[in-house]
Formats: C-alpha cells, structure tokens, sequence
C-alpha cells in the first residue's frame, strides 16, 4: 500500500508539531523601529535644509529617506503581522508578509532613482544656485545618522529579507549624505554648482543594483520558484540513485520565507525496502544535500510513477 508522510525536522519539539511558521524575532523588530525614528526625524531635517540651501542632493537624499521611512514603517507592520499564529485558513501563518514587505522595499528604491535622475536631469539643463556650507552641515549630519542605522541594523539576525530590505535602504541614504558631503565640498572649492546633480545622479545608480536584487529574489520567493541552486531534475536523478529507492519523481521545492524551504516528491521503494523508512530516509538526504527543512514525502507503489509519467 502507498504511503504518505510528511516529516518534521529537528527544528520542531514534540509540541509544536507540524508547524511551519518561522521566528520572527523581537531583536530585528526592535532594530527596525530605532532606525525608523533617526530615518523620519532626519528627513525633515534635511528637507529643511535642502529647501534652504537649494541643493537637489539633499532634497533628493531627502525624498529618498522619506521613502525609507514609509518602508521601515511597513516592515514594522510586516513583523507584527508575520507575529500571528497559523490558523485553518493560513496553514504557513504569515510570514509571506515579510516577502511582500521586501518587495514593496524594493519597487520603492527603484522608483526613488527614477525621480532622482529625472530632477537631476531638469538641474543640468537649467542650474541653479546651491549654498555649499549649510549644504555640508546637513549632509555630515545625515552621515552620521545613516551610519548609527546601518551599525544597528548590521547586528540583527541574518537571513532575514525584510531586515535586509531596511539595511538596503539605510545604506541607500548613507551613499546619498557621502554624494551630498562631497557635492558641497566639491561647490565650495571650485563654485561649480552642477556637481550637486551629477553626484546625486552616481549614487542613485549605486542603489540600483541593490535594490533590484532585493525585488528579483521576492518575486522568486512570490513565484514558488526552485530555490537557487537546486536542480528539481538533478534531485530526482539522485534520490533515485539511492539503494532504497527505485524511482523518484514529481519533486517540488519552493522557498516559503527567507531562511525555510519546502518539497514535495513521490518514491517508490526498492525491493526489500521497507516502505515505512523512506519519508525519514529522504528528508534527512534533503536536509543534508539541499539545506531542505520540510519535506512531504508520497511513496508509491513500484512501477505507478513510470505510469503516471506516460500518461
């Protein structure tokens, strides 16, 4: 007879079961919220002084963590969300959450540098005057604040896209006040006023690669995809290489948060093979080739795959 079992991995205690929501640690929240006050306390700041000074570099810088602040806030959102327990309808709880929170993150980046190099493009064509000292004064202030973020955000647990996702944008607002400190040196020294948009231009497309990163690994996560670096076909051929198995077929695995990833797969023992030892059998196998932390495990009677396949 066909048997079909899903296994629970070291990571479960008896009492918890078959759960298969992950920890969303009160650390990185926490984090997150202190990073959140400096972002939002600073960007008014430096709308301010960007306004005053007339410089685009930090009005963008600006506007930029602006962004960053609505985006901490989401994540924050995000955690208290992804916090509540599994219920009948949502089985994987909701942690998918935290994805969505990530790509929001992302999108957001991307847009910021459209903007960015579109006023930067209108400053070329028609510069304008930018008073280079309180300009300085403001940028080394945000350096400052971004690098606090950045140290903060840096120490909390790895692995985790909506942590990364803020990280980004912290570092997203650190290369600004870098561009904006060396645009107001840079006016002062040689009274060239079209530094500031050019600059603003350059770190805007440092934020580019990192921010569509951050988008493409979401949406795979969204999508269900294969986790990088594993081969469902490649898999199969190896499972089905194994003394205890005579065939092995229908393999799925799909990433369900940033650190848990699940599969599916039919087998079908080999001859003397106890049915009843394959589900343990091949989890562990998962778990030690593939990094795999769920496993639903269907085996099937000998020769029902090929039928299935022919069909």
């Amino acid at each position: 007879m066909a048997e079909s079992r899903e296994v629970t991995q070291p990571m479960h205690t008896e009492s918890d079961g078959h759960d298969h929501g992950t920890t969303v640690t009160a650390d990185n929240e926490r984090r997150i919220r202190w990073v959140f006050i400096f972002t939002a306390g600073y960007a008014a700041v430096q709308a301010v002084g960007g306004w005053l000074s007339g410089s685009l570099a930090l009005i963008a810088d600006s506007g930029h963590m602006v962004s960053d602040a609505a985006a901490l806030l989401l994540a924050l959102i995000a955690y208290r969300v992804a916090r509540r327990p599994v219920d009948g309808k949502r089985t994987y709880g909701f942690h998918r959450v935290r994805v969505l929170a990530a790509l929001a993150n992302g999108a957001t980046l991307l847009l910021l540098v459209a903007w960015i190099t579109w006023e930067a493009i209108n400053r070329i064509n028609q510069p304008v005057e930018v008073l280079a000292g309180p300009m300085l004064i403001v940028a080394v202030v945000g350096l400052l604040v971004n690098l606090a973020g950045a140290w903060i955000l840096m120490r909390g647990t790895k692995g985790d896209s909506n942590l990364r996702g803020a990280f980004l944008h912290v570092v997203g607002d650190l290369l600004g006040s870098v561009g904006a400190i060396a645009a107001a040196i840079g006016i002062m020294l040689t009274g060239w006023t079209m530094l500031d948009p050019i600059l603003s231009v350059l770190v805007a497309l440092l934020v580019v690669r990192s921010a569509w990163t951050l988008v493409s690994e979401s949406v795979r996560v969204l999508l269900q995809a294969v986790p990088r670096g594993l081969d469902a076909r490649q898999a199969e051929v190896e499972l089905a290489g194994l003394p205890e198995i005579a065939e092995a077929g229908h393999f799925h695995a799909w990433t369900l948060t940033d650190d848990t990833v699940v599969a599916t797969l039919h087998v079908t023992p080999a001859q003397g093979t106890d049915p009843l030892t394959l589900p343990g059998l091949v989890a562990n196998w998962l778990k030690e080739r593939y990094a795999i932390d769920h496993v639903t495990v269907q085996v099937d009677r000998p020769g029902e795959l090929r039928a299935a396949d022919a069909i």
